[in-house]
């Protein structure tokens, strides 16, 4: 029996219990940069140039559901720790006049603009424009999508979990 070859990123990683582990670890990176890349240039496309990915997540994240988010409810549905940088973005947002926020006793809620709204639709043509219509040029199916969707999930809080036994070691 020939062992197949591994494409992996870190070889000194590699375990033999779990080699695995490695090429899933790989694939996200890679799978992670050309998901921050594409977001970025999609929203050049849409007209929004000086957006970072996590400007651009935080832009969907308020918009969506059409109701009003607060930093906190940013921070969690994004998985982000450090509300700072949620923040950073926000402030950035409402400068470029895309979010808004109004203050609800001690927390602000933001909601996107009508401007911030258009920036989304013109996110989601670009989107229809070059990654659906790829997917269907490949033969992917739309419950290989979702298994896909599910399966990330998953594995994100297979890490999650992963990275706060870690922090009490």
């Amino acid at each position: 029996m020939t062992d197949k070859p591994r494409i992996v990123s870190s070889s000194h990683l590699v375990s033999e219990r779990a080699v695995e582990l490695s090429e899933l670890e790989f694939a996200l990176i890679l799978s992670g940069n050309a998901f921050n890349r594409w977001v970025v240039r999609c929203m050049r496309a849409a007209g929004m140039p000086d957006l970072s990915v996590l400007d651009i997540l935080v832009l969907h994240n308020v918009n969506s559901r059409e109701r009003e988010k607060s930093l906190s409810e940013v921070c969690f549905v994004l998985n982000v720790e450090d509300s700072h940088l949620v923040n950073y973005a926000l402030k950035k947002l409402r400068k470029q006049g895309l979010v808004d926020g109004v203050k609800r006793g001690k927390e602000v809620h933001y909601g996107t603009t009508v401007e911030g709204r258009e920036m989304c639709q013109k996110y989601r043509d670009v989107r229809e424009a070059c990654l659906i219509e790829t997917f269907e040029r490949l033969g992917v199916s739309h419950d290989e999508v979702g298994d896909v969707a599910k399966t990330l999930r998953a594995i994100s809080g297979v890490y999650d979990q992963a990275s706060r036994a870690a922090s009490s070691m």
